[in-house]
């Protein structure tokens, strides 16, 4: 599959080093079994707690009322401490994912220092806004921890930017919201927060049809990033399964 950007396409103003973009190091940020289908349907949800942010996703991705994927990746890690999730189109998501990740490496090897949170999901915002007219349908969480601690920011389709202390996207997010809004506090712990984003998301999977498949869970804090196991993830779901 070619991933070199076509001088007409949406993107091709941006400065980027096509090199990176095609390069083996970024091309496993796309499925090219999933990259020219318009998949969609999911349930993402950011924390932030007090040494760090977490971040979890259900699998699915649908077309319709088909389902279309069961494996799907919604949360990549595009820096040493920063990750982002996506939601809405798969192939608009993924080219956001590979141009975000090229840029904080360029910023990195230029200024010898990494790119802050805050900077990342401004730049983000800018190529959402700069596309408007030809939007890319996503909602996006960009999450991570840098000099100034956890940092988490909503990014909408056209380019709104919102630091948020938690957050949820998708078709499941309003399931989502109703666990997140109850349960939120600011003096969350990891373990707690790890729990509440993992039961958020299989709160939505009850309800949401394009939402399931499982849960997926990364931490971000000072010392980088841990994805959970099935097996992690499992052992918070099943006593809630058995509670009903």
């Amino acid at each position: 599959m070619n991933y070199i950007l076509q001088p007409n396409s949406k993107s091709a103003s941006l400065p980027l080093a096509t090199e990176l973009l095609t390069s083996a190091a970024f091309s496993g940020y796309e499925s090219p079994a999933h990259s020219d289908k318009n998949f969609k349907g999911t349930t993402t949800v950011g924390i932030t707690f007090k040494d760090g942010v977490v971040l979890a996703a259900d699998k699915r991705a649908t077309m319709g009322s088909f389902i279309a994927a069961k494996d799907v990746d919604k949360i990549h890690v595009v820096g040493d401490r920063m990750g982002i999730t996506m939601a809405g189109g798969v192939g608009d998501a993924q080219v956001l994912v590979r141009l975000l990740r090229a840029e904080i490496e360029l910023y990195k090897y230029a200024k010898g220092k990494p790119m802050s949170v805050q900077a990342a999901s401004t730049l983000l915002s800018n190529v959402l806004q700069g596309s408007k007219y030809y939007p890319f349908l996503v909602q996006l969480i960009v999450a991570g921890y840098d000099e100034t601690g956890p940092a988490l920011f909503d990014l909408d389709p056209f380019g709104g930017l919102i630091p948020e202390k938690y957050v949820s996207t998708g078709s499941g997010s309003v399931t989502a919201y109703g666990l997140l809004d109850e349960n939120y506090r600011d003096n969350l712990n990891r373990e707690e927060t790890v729990q509440l984003a993992v039961r958020a998301v299989n709160s939505a999977m009850r309800r949401d049809s394009a939402t399931g498949e499982g849960v997926d869970c990364v931490v971000i804090t000072a010392d980088g990033i841990k994805r959970l196991t099935r097996d992690e993830v499992n052992g918070i779901i099943k006593p809630m399964q058995k509670a009903k």
